[in-house]
């Protein structure tokens, strides 16, 4: 028993000493990192961080990258414009920088200027990890445009992306509604309620377009 005492502490340290903590010591405090803070929906953190490695290094796309998703993610379109397109001018076909593009004149409401970066980048990067997104937000350009059976190809490719997004099935019946493709609408409206039956914009949608229906 004294045997076992006496070894008990030595072994307590010798477990520290193979701890990470010590080991690697930088494990323990790691710096904050831009991308890790706007993943964590840190936003105006991600946008001080970005800021300080453009500082440092005014050449950094991915910190204009992450500083623009950052400030659209805010709110702050016109900001995070003047950045994007100093970050075009690093890098003028980088596909990341042009779909923020699309999406801040999205959001602007400058419908023209949007649908062009939205075009350049399905050219860039067809399979992107934001195209289906790209898709919806062309569609909705659309739709504002009351181009309607444009807005059924857009949002038709954006749900064959994303086929478990009941909003944007939803959104797809009441392009083909207004487009006077009924039966489409009845059939994507039906998708969006399979998906989530309390979508209330889908339910008026679809008794809408059955009441429509049963009356001709």
């Amino acid at each position: 028993m004294r045997q076992r005492s006496f070894l008990k502490p030595f072994l307590c340290f010798f477990l520290f000493l193979l701890s990470p903590a010590f080991v690697h010591p930088q494990w323990a405090s790691q710096p904050k990192d831009a991308l890790s803070e706007y993943r964590n929906g840190n936003y105006e953190e991600a946008v001080r961080l970005s800021k300080a490695e453009i500082a440092s290094n005014p050449n950094n796309l991915e910190a204009y990258v992450v500083l623009c998703w950052s400030l659209v993610m805010l709110g702050r379109y016109e900001e995070s414009r003047t950045y994007a397109l100093t970050g075009r001018g690093i890098s003028r076909y980088d596909p990341r920088i042009i779909e923020i593009l699309g999406e801040i004149y999205y959001f602007q409401g400058r419908n023209n200027e949007a649908l062009h970066y939205f075009q350049e980048y399905v050219s860039l990067a067809p399979q992107g990890v934001r195209i289906n997104t790209v898709y919806y937000y062309v569609g909705e350009i659309y739709i504002r445009q009351g181009r309607y059976r444009r807005a059924d190809i857009a949002l038709s490719t954006a749900v064959y992306y994303m086929p478990r997004n009941a909003v944007w099935w939803a959104r797809l019946a009441y392009a083909r509604e207004n487009a006077g493709e009924y039966r489409g609408a009845v059939n994507a409206y039906e998708r969006a309620l399979e998906l989530n039956k309390d979508l209330a914009d889908a339910r008026k949608g679809l008794d809408r377009v059955r009441a429509y229906l049963a009356s001709r």
